[in-house]
């Protein structure tokens, strides 16, 4: 008669203590997906360079408005915290240090997908958006496409939309401050 296997999930406070512990080193690119502990593809050159050139716009074009955080945890729930590459977050004086971010407070989260697309629209997509999270952006690397989806009902997005270079998008929460595509891209080559 085979075995039975039971796989154990992790809390997010669990997934915390493997961290204080030295378990988890903060070099270990990992987040936590529903109770399991995910390996994330190293971050290369390509999207390092794509990371900062998004935080870099996102912040000289909302100001005050908003607070750009690159690749910090999102408790999406008692066992999903993944790490955006960027979350915009409703500005708040003492930066959050009162009490962390949680989806009510993210406008939009960014995630740069170089090897990890189907990962991203399958699995964190529906993630984000059963946590409330208003707006995702992925950037497909290597594709020079940008996805974007909106509009979260009964816990999905309803609108997803497909941009490509020569567009121009704004996120909802922003209507009034427009993107160029090629801008968050960079150049097709060096990326």
């Amino acid at each position: 008669m085979p075995a039975e296997i039971i796989k154990k999930r992790f809390t997010v406070d669990e997934y915390h203590r493997m961290a204080e512990a030295g378990i988890l080193r903060p070099q270990d690119r990992v987040e936590l997906i529903d109770g399991d502990v995910i390996q994330m593809s190293p971050a290369g050159h390509r999207h390092r360079v794509r990371v900062l050139r998004a935080a870099t716009l996102f912040g000289r074009a909302f100001g005050d408005r908003a607070l750009v955080s690159c690749q910090s945890d999102l408790k999406l729930n008692e066992w999903t915290e993944p790490q955006p590459d960027i979350s915009i977050l409703q500005p708040r004086a003492d930066f959050y240090a009162a009490r962390d971010w949680t989806p009510e407070d993210v406008i939009f989260v960014l995630e740069i997908s170089d090897t990890s697309l189907r990962y991203d629209r399958h699995v964190k997509v529906p993630l984000f958006a059963a946590a409330g999270v208003r707006e995702v952006w992925i950037e497909d690397a290597r594709n020079d496409v940008l996805y974007i989806y909106r509009e979260v009902r009964n816990g999905a997005y309803a609108v997803s939309l497909q941009h490509h270079r020569s567009d121009v998008v704004s996120a909802s929460g922003f209507p009034d401050i427009q993107f160029s595509v090629d801008d968050l891209l960079g150049d097709p080559i060096s990326g």
